[in-house]
C-alpha cells in the first residue's frame, strides 16, 4: 500500500514510515535532501494527491503566508491588511485544502497556527516537540480524517523555542535559546513525531 507525504523535501516522514515496511514516497517540488531520491516525486503534489494511487497521506503544505508568525506581515499598520499578502495568502488556503479534501481514505495535514483572518477548518489536535523527546516548542496543529489523535511518546519538562519567532518563552522569563535555522529547516518534522505517525498510524493502515 502506497503512503504520500506530501511537501516534504527532507524525507523525515517517509524515511520513517520505510522503516516500518510501508512503501512510502515523498514528494515536493524540490529534489529531496534526505539520501533516498529513489523514494521521491519531483513534483506538483496535489497532483499525486489526487491520482488514485495512495492510501494514506501527510501532508505539509507551505504555511509561511498563513501562519501567525508572519501577522506583522498581513497588518503592516493597525488595522490595515496588505492586499498582496492577504491574496497570497488564499492562494495558500487553496493549496492547503486541495490537500485536505483530496480522495484519500487516511489523511494528516500539519502546519503551524494560521492567522484567523485565514479562515482554515478547525483542527483536530495540537503537539508539540516536547511531547516526543525533543526538548523544544514548536506549536504545530493537525488535521486528521480517519486517523486517531497522536498520543504523546516522550514527555521533556525542560524546553525552549525552536524558532526565533516564538517569543513566548522569553516573555515567561525563560532564556529564549534560539535555533538559528533556514526557513526550509524550520519547516521540517521532527524525528519524534514522525516515529510516533510510523508507530501509531502504521497499525491501522496495515488492518
Amino acid at each position: 500500500m502506497k503512503i504520500l507525504i506530501a511537501c516534504e523535501e527532507s524525507q523525515t516522514v517517509c524515511k520513517a514510515f520505510r522503516a516500518k515496511g510501508f512503501e512510502a514516497y515523498s514528494c515536493d517540488i524540490q529534489e529531496c535532501s534526505g539520501g533516498h531520491p529513489e523514494w521521491h516525486i519531483v513534483g506538483d503534489a496535489i497532483k499525486e494527491a489526487y491520482s488514485g494511487k495512495y492510501l494514506a497521506m501527510i501532508g505539509h503544505p507551505p504555511c509561511y503566508k498563513m501562519s501567525n508568525a508572519g501577522a506583522r506581515w498581513m497588518y503592516p499598520t493597525a488595522g490595515n491588511i496588505c492586499e498582496k499578502r492577504y491574496s497570497e495568502a488564499m492562494e495558500a488556503k487553496e493549496f492547503f485544502l486541495k490537500l485536505l479534501n483530496a480522495p484519500i481514505k487516511y489523511i494528516a495535514i500539519e502546519n503551524p497556527t494560521p492567522m484567523k483572518v485565514i479562515g482554515l477548518p478547525k483542527e483536530t489536535q495540537v503537539i508539540q516537540p516536547y511531547e516526543y523527546g525533543h526538548e523544544y516548542s514548536k506549536r504545530t496543529l493537525l488535521w486528521l480524517k480517519n486517523l486517531p489523535l497522536l498520543k504523546p511518546t516522550d514527555i521533556k519538562s525542560n524546553y525552549k523555542p525552536y524558532l526565533p519567532s516564538n517569543t513566548g518563552g522569553a516573555k515567561r522569563g525563560q532564556k529564549a535559546t534560539f535555533v538559528n535555522i533556514s526557513k526550509k529547516d524550520s519547516s521540517k518534522t521532527f524525528e519524534g513525531i514522525a516515529d510516533a505517525m510510523a508507530n501509531q498510524w502504521g497499525g491501522i493502515l496495515k488492518v
